[in-house]
């Protein structure tokens, strides 16, 4: 077993006793999330990666949680992510329900919709991390690429969908390495500056440190998340 799965597990057990001693109190109380730091959320967040590539994950009873979720949530990170099926946040991250807070869309562009919701889980849940995810042999990006080298015809309305994404495209070219790669990589940091920057809420947040936005990379292969600097 990996040392890094070792650590994981220890504190996953330590998590689990938290969990059961809460499991005495009212419903909603023992789903109360304790009030963290972006670091810290980010280092929970990673560590349930690395048992998700270990094949350590936690065993749960979702049914457990129905009622006590339904009266509140606290999410500790926003994951803005790729609709793409094969990309299952709360798997690769190896949380329960409720300690998200997903929003997808192909490309895991921004768009009105999801910055409103990633404002409301600031500003009303108190979620101190957002995560722009992309991932390895991302359609989306791909069809920028062919529209952007190829002048390709994108149905329906893919024209819209690729159109921000185009300037990531655009900024790798000619750059070395793989163009896909390198424009999924770019696009996560676009769309992570773009969040960054982003009144009246997120910016001001993450100004007075109470937000973190950063960007991964999920690889298909391996289940891996790497940040993205």
């Amino acid at each position: 077993m990996c040392e890094a799965c070792l650590i994981s597990r220890r504190r996953a057990l330590v998590s689990g006793v938290a969990t059961m001693a809460a499991a005495a109190l009212p419903f909603g109380r023992a789903f109360a999330q304790e009030t963290i730091a972006p670091d810290q959320a980010l280092a929970r967040l990673m560590e349930g990666n690395e048992r998700y590539v270990c094949c350590q994950t936690v065993p749960r009873n979702f049914s457990k949680d129905r009622v006590a979720l339904a009266l509140s949530q606290r999410p500790f990170a926003v994951i803005l992510g790729c609709a793409d099926s094969r990309v299952a946040p709360e798997l690769a991250f190896d949380q329960s329900r409720g300690q998200l807070f997903v929003l997808r869309v192909a490309g895991n562009t921004l768009n009105t919709d999801n910055l409103a919701s990633t404002e409301y889980a600031v500003a009303e849940l108190g979620t101190p991390l957002i995560m722009v995810l992309g991932h390895s042999a991302c359609g989306a990006v791909g069809a920028a690429i062919k529209v952007v080298e190829d002048d390709a015809q994108l149905p329906g309305h893919l024209p819209a969908l690729i159109e921000p994404i185009k300037p990531a495209v655009e900024a790798v070219r000619g750059r070395a390495g793989d163009l896909l790669t390198n424009a999924i990589k770019q696009n996560v940091r676009q769309t992570v500056a773009q969040i960054t920057t982003a009144g009246p809420i997120v910016a001001p947040a993450v100004a007075d440190g109470k937000v973190k936005v950063v960007g991964g990379f999920y690889e298909l292969e391996t289940g891996k998340v790497r940040l993205i600097g």
